[in-house]
């Protein structure tokens, strides 16, 4: 049976439209019973529980008064009754016929241990800025090809293995997609997730600058790792985004231009905006973008 693990952290406005999409198809004709779904309510003071829960018993309300992603993540593998496993964010849209597609591409004997969807981004009512980053954020390769920045990430068994591994750093979703081979992992286009993105450009640079803290703590968790093995065991692996990128972009389409120059703004003022946090290390504050989950 496949389990689906939702952590969700004050999420009551946004939960309910991600399992009506789960449950709205799940029993569908030769769709089999359907997967189990966990919500893992971890350090809620808002209604979350409450809003799974009126799903009926298709749900299973798992709660914690200790926030964090990761630990969440774990709770819900507690509770988890099968594979393929599926971990998806609570603020995503995801269908009962986009789990079967994802299922179906890890079951297909090629060697894959961990999937994800295509991504849609609706960018009616975002400011002009965070539509310009955005039009050359889906156009690079490591965003093209990577699992994360998707909300969503299935594992079979053995993928899962290696993921239940990884330290416990902020960028989870990065930390699973780099830990497979490119033959390893797939994206499904043909399952798609719709993702939520900010709508004003100082929520943009929230997540920027959560981004660039937390590729920060991942990279010093890699380097403590290849210093624990006894050597540098060559380059980590790595989804930061060069100038090269860019001026490829800028080549094939010279349209670009002026939304690779508001891209290089956002980078560099996330940067500066991380500084402060990764100097002293701190590498739980999660900074919210509020504004994707109005209305």
């Amino acid at each position: 049976m496949t389990s689906i693990v939702i952590p969700a952290h004050n999420e009551a406005r946004v939960i309910g439209r991600l399992l009506d999409a789960l449950l709205s198809d799940a029993a569908a004709a030769g769709a089999g019973p359907g997967p189990d779904i966990v919500v893992v309510c971890n350090g809620c003071t808002d209604d979350t529980a409450a809003v799974a829960g009126a799903r009926g018993p298709r749900v299973r309300v798992v709660q914690t008064p200790a926030p964090g992603k990761h630990g969440a993540l774990r709770l819900g593998d507690e509770h988890a009754r099968g594979f393929p496993r599926l971990y998806v964010d609570a603020d995503v849209v995801l269908r009962a016929a986009d789990v079967r597609a994802l299922e179906a591409a890890l079951a297909d004997g090629r060697g894959v241990l961990a999937a994800a969807p295509g991504r849609d981004l609706p960018l009616a009512g975002c400011a002009w800025a965070v539509r310009a980053y955005y039009r050359v954020w889906q156009l690079l390769p490591a965003v093209r090809e990577g699992l994360f920045g998707r909300g969503v990430i299935a594992v079979t068994e053995q993928g899962h293995a290696r993921i239940a591994a990884l330290p416990p750093v902020m960028a989870d979703d990065l930390a699973a997609s780099l830990a497979f081979a490119p033959a390893e992992r797939r994206i499904v286009e043909e399952a798609r997730v719709v993702v939520s993105p900010p709508r004003t450009w100082g929520d943009l640079l929230r997540r920027r600058i959560r981004a660039a803290t937390s590729s920060a703590e991942l990279e010093r968790a890699q380097a403590a790792a290849r210093a624990a093995g006894g050597g540098s065991g060559g380059a980590a692996p790595s989804a930061r985004t060069g100038t090269a990128d860019l001026r490829a972009l800028v080549r094939a389409q010279p349209g670009l231009l002026p939304a690779v120059g508001v891209f290089l703004v956002a980078a560099v003022a996330a940067r500066r905006g991380a500084r402060r946090a990764i100097r002293a290390g701190d590498f739980s504050t999660w900074l919210r973008d509020e504004s994707s989950r109005e209305g």
